[in-house]
């Protein structure tokens, strides 16, 4: 068993959902409630890394963050060390790999409030943060934790754009998913069997425990 791997894939997973849950919550409910020119394109731009190959959206990725693109320029100035096969590159690429994990349930959660309720806070003198905070926020807790537990199951899992634009340096960029692959390509079956089966049980777990906390929260705030 590759603890290391599964170590990096923890800590990928968690800076990963640390960062996309401040936007999640911004562009959900942004898109939930209000309405724009170019609404359904940018709806459409942040979906894309579901329907994309992983290796394409990798390649992209891998092409962005090169010392030959800007912004692998500006991250190589900045901390004299380059973007691709780092973590620091891996955490960026599973930002926008999960974008759309870690915002449409938030959106669908705020998209079924009922506006009456906004408008009667607002009625009540509750400034648009606290109408956030205490009225929205608790409605849609449930759409916010889900889409955090998809987020972090997610990104262990996550194998192309990984693969693209981490490799498979040991202790930097060799996450569990890779270990796996590793193992298959080496014919050892056993040591591969043992990681997945890790992983498996670990994301179901995840899974149940997210299942059965928005069961209870939204008894609660029935």
């Amino acid at each position: 068993m590759d603890w290391v791997a599964l170590r990096l894939s923890i800590e990928l997973a968690l800076a990963t959902c640390l960062l996309l849950l401040p936007v999640g919550l911004f562009l959900g409910r942004a898109l939930a409630v209000r309405a724009f020119p170019g609404k359904g394109l940018i709806e459409a731009a942040l979906a894309l890394p579901l329907v994309l190959p992983p290796t394409v959206l990798g390649y992209y990725l891998l092409s962005a963050f090169g010392a030959a693109a800007p912004l692998g320029r500006l991250w190589q100035d900045l901390f004299g060390r380059p973007l691709v096969f780092t973590f620091e590159g891996l955490v960026l690429a599973s930002v926008i790999a999960n974008l759309p994990f870690a915002i449409q349930p938030v959106q669908r959660a705020f998209e079924a409030i009922d506006p009456d309720l906004r408008a009667a806070a607002a009625c009540c003198g509750m400034s648009s943060w606290r109408a956030l905070l205490r009225v929205e926020l608790p409605l849609a807790w449930p759409g916010v934790l889900t889409a955090m537990v998809l987020t972090f199951a997610h990104t262990l899992g996550e194998f192309g754009v990984v693969l693209m634009v981490g490799g498979a340096i040991p202790g930097e960029t060799r996450t569990i998913a890779i270990a796996i692959y590793d193992r298959v390509q080496a014919f050892d079956d056993p040591a591969a069997a043992r990681m997945s089966l890790v992983l498996l049980v670990f994301s179901l777990a995840t899974i149940a425990v997210t299942f059965f906390a928005s069961r209870r929260i939204g008894r609660r705030l029935g």
